[in-house]
């Protein structure tokens, strides 16, 4: 048996691979370890999503190799997108890793585990994709009153920028009786807030019933004792249908809060990207949710630079953000990714430029997140209590209108004794930045 460290790089839907990986690995009885040093192996569970990503892979493989030179650990395996896309590239540039295991192969990992501890040469195992488990045991990595529920991997939407497809494969959603189960089963766990993910949550159940179903599978999952806040991401513009939105506004369990990456709202630069919509249509669909789900927290996702995005349309960019005012928000500089239609597109933007505009998107949020943030002193809020903050005296969590890991955060004054995952009100006093202050009494 051996004793094993796990690094897990990139979005939630990995950090799910990786809690699978982890309890089938303990139920053979290996010895999951928190300390990198004095393991058999380091499993570093990795994203290979956009150029970021890769170096972060990268740089934590340099940082194993340097760990194993030193005889601190025996072992490096490699599993995650990068291994499934850089699956030949991996060995010849890396050589001190000692396995790449690609999404297929997941399933296999207790027994590849064993092969490596005896191998000699280097271990590659792939498999088909398809292969990759979506449901079992899992050792949660998340605290024990958060976690999520993976409903559907791979994605089908094809925008011409993204390499999830070609890496993921297709949409493959689990039966809505699976995802069921798995909620009961968390919820009896402890687990107070589930966070629905897929890469497009909103398309879920669309290949196997032939239609979205997430407005059928919501409801049952709000009717599971214990769980309090039902949290969605990914919700992909073009199917927020009036069902889905009234079982969002209906159901109280269900968080108010509409992760919708829209990536950008020019309609020609939309459609380069494979997606649909204008400024327009985006601004009335916002408008509908504001008017639907009343406080409704909308969080969205932008590019910047995109191959020929004008002067033009990037001020049509900029005019959205001030005008429509995100709750939460996230720029990215464009990331040509190999293999992907828009790498191969004419009309490259250069680095700088991309990375420019991407500034002056996130310096107008900074205003707009002041603004609202102002307009929320003295509203009392319900919180989700995250830990104490011993140095400050004070008390950390999250409202709705934030989720984990990804928005801010409330801290608050409260005089007495609170655990982490209980739930309590809180008036907003202030701010500072992007955070809310508040006191519980």
């Amino acid at each position: 048996m051996a004793k094993i460290g796990m690094i897990s790089l990139g979005c939630p839907k990995n950090q799910v691979d990786a809690e699978l990986m982890l309890a089938k690995l303990t139920a053979e009885g290996h010895e999951i370890s928190g300390e990198i040093s004095g393991c058999d192996i380091v499993i570093i569970n990795t994203c290979g999503f956009i150029e970021d990503a890769k170096r972060e892979a990268i740089d934590n493989i340099l940082e194993m190799a340097d760990y194993k030179d030193a005889g601190e650990i025996k072992k490096i395996v490699i599993t995650g997108c990068l291994a499934e896309r850089y699956k030949a590239e991996i060995l010849e540039e890396l050589p001190e890793v000692d396995a790449v295991v690609g999404l297929g192969n997941n399933g296999n990992i207790a027994d590849i585990v064993s092969e490596v501890l005896d191998a000699e040469t280097p271990i590659v195992a792939i498999g088909e994709r398809e292969n990759l488990p979506l449901c079992g045991e899992r050792l949660l990595t998340t605290p024990d009153y958060w976690g999520y529920l993976k409903i559907a991997d791979g994605c089908s939407n094809h925008c011409t920028y993204c390499a999830i497809p070609s890496i993921r494969g297709e949409m493959r959603s689990r039966p809505m009786e699976e995802c069921v189960e798995e909620a009961k089963a968390l919820a009896a766990d402890g687990i107070k807030e589930l966070i629905v993910i897929a890469q497009d949550t909103t398309r879920y159940g669309e290949d196997l019933y032939g239609e979205p179903k997430l407005h059928e599978l919501l409801p049952k999952l709000c009717e599971i004792d214990g769980l309090e806040w039902i949290r969605i991401l990914y919700c992909y513009p073009d199917r927020l249908f009036d069902e889905l939105i009234d079982v969002i506004a209906r159901e109280d369990k269900i968080c108010k809060y509409i992760d919708l990456p829209l990536q950008h709202c020019n309609k020609e630069v939309l459609k380069r990207m494979n997606r649909h919509g204008d400024r327009e249509s985006l601004t009335e669909l916002i408008n509908k949710l504001r008017d639907k789900i009343p406080g409704v927290c909308i969080r969205t996702t932008l590019i910047t630079g995109f191959p020929g995005e004008t002067e033009e349309q990037f001020t049509e960019l900029s005019e959205f953000v001030h005008e429509i005012g995100f709750d939460n928000l996230g720029c990215f500089a464009y990331s040509p990714e190999e293999g992907t239609p828009a790498a191969s597109f004419e009309d490259q933007l250069e680095e700088d430029e991309k990375v420019h505009r991407g500034e002056l998107i996130m310096d107008a949020q900074y205003g707009i997140v002041l603004k609202n943030n102002e307009a929320l002193v003295g509203k009392t809020l319900k919180v989700i209590v995250d830990g104490f903050d011993p140095y400050n005296d004070i008390y950390e969590g999250r409202t709705y209108r934030d989720a984990p890991e990804i928005d801010g955060k409330i801290s608050f004054v409260y005089d007495g004794s609170l655990q982490p995952g209980a739930f309590v009100d809180v008036t907003v006093t202030g701010f500072n930045e992007y955070d809310l202050l508040g006191e519980c009494r």
